[in-house]
């Protein structure tokens, strides 16, 4: 009996907005300060009621096979066993991105 893919759901910000989206493979990219997205999943085709925010995302990430979003703009990232809607929402409350920089730069001493 094969193992059912594992599906996640993540939050991030994004100019301002919270995005809540769905992908089944998610890990950190060789590619410094990177989280990777692979196999975005969205609601199926079929459905009768459209979600205008879901649909928004669906053509925001329209032909994108892999996206690459800074670790500092993750807020959660959940495996979950069954698919929700995706969402763009406004940052409200307490949410906050960490610091621009993850490392600091000081100047180098005179050679």
């Amino acid at each position: 009996m094969s193992r059912p893919k594992s599906l996640y759901r993540v939050s991030f910000l994004n100019q301002g907005k919270v995005y809540e989206i769905y992908a089944r493979k998610v890990h950190q990219e060789p590619l410094y300060g990177f989280v990777t997205l692979e196999e975005l999943v969205f609601g199926a085709q079929s459905e009768v009621v459209v979600d205008p925010g879901e649909e928004r995302l669906k053509s925001e990430f329209a032909g994108v096979s892999r996206s690459f979003v800074p670790m500092h703009a993750i807020i959660r990232i959940d495996e979950v066993a069954e698919q929700g809607s995706a969402r763009i929402r406004d940052a409200e409350g307490n949410v906050t991105a960490f610091p621009g920089t993850h490392y600091s730069q000081q100047p180098r001493p005179p050679r």
